[in-house]
């Protein structure tokens, strides 16, 4: 589902990646634990295409998700691949405060292109399903924080991605919010084969996963 091979990635002086490997497969929850400033952030934005590694001809370096080499793909082509295969789910959200709840969820598919028409009825039904169906048209400031974050999980849901990139996706939430997030992927997964990389400090969340990955100093060590 998820290869990548030898990634590298610089910032300046800075190595932040030094030949990053690994092999993920379709409908495996896998967590990246490790100390602030091992590279765990720019691993993921790498595999979610919202930036590329350093050098990779040279580092002959591979991304390839559901055996899409996606590291030749233009700037446009990677934006529609992302549209379509990707959803994200961030630690404060990233909510559009001006819109309402129903109306965050329906962003990625007018993205997309589709009409608000198509878009409202399978919005409505995601809310439904993560007990949101009273919230459809209340803006984020006027919901929790749980609320709020399964608001932003419906919002990753939207376009049917092949995979959900989540990063500290509880590390804002209480600890019966967290812990009910938490339930809420192992339960995607079990309905839609949802395939999760989530990096983590929750070390609950971290152990619940059928894999954890350490980050060390821009290394997977374990």
């Amino acid at each position: 589902m998820v290869h990548i091979k030898n990634i590298y990635k610089s910032f300046g002086n800075l190595e932040v990646l030094k030949g990053v490997s690994l092999l993920i497969k379709r409908g495996e929850i896998v967590t990246i634990v490790g100390e602030s400033g091992a590279g765990k952030s720019t691993l993921l934005q790498i595999i979610g295409t919202l930036d590329k590694p350093t050098s990779p001809e040279k580092n002959h370096s591979l991304i390839e998700i559901d055996s899409l080499p996606i590291i030749q793909l233009k700037d446009k082509e990677l934006s529609l691949f992302r549209n379509k295969n990707i959803g994200f789910i961030f630690q404060f959200h990233q909510l559009l405060p001006e819109f309402t709840a129903i109306e965050n969820v329906m962003l990625p598919g007018m993205i997309g292109g589709k009409t608000r028409n198509e878009l409202y009825k399978k919005a409505e039904d995601l809310l439904k399903y993560l007990n949101l169906s009273h919230r459809l048209e209340h803006k984020p400031g006027e919901l929790s924080g749980g609320e709020q974050q399964r608001v932003a999980v419906a919002r990753a849901l939207m376009n049917d991605p092949k995979i959900i990139l989540a990063d500290e996706p509880s590390g804002n939430l209480d600890s019966k919010n967290a812990e009910d997030l938490h339930r809420l992927f192992y339960q995607l997964r079990e309905e839609f084969n949802q395939t999760f990389i989530i990096v983590t400090h929750n070390i609950h969340l971290a152990e619940m996963a059928d894999r954890r990955m350490e980050m060390k100093d821009g290394k997977i060590v374990s």
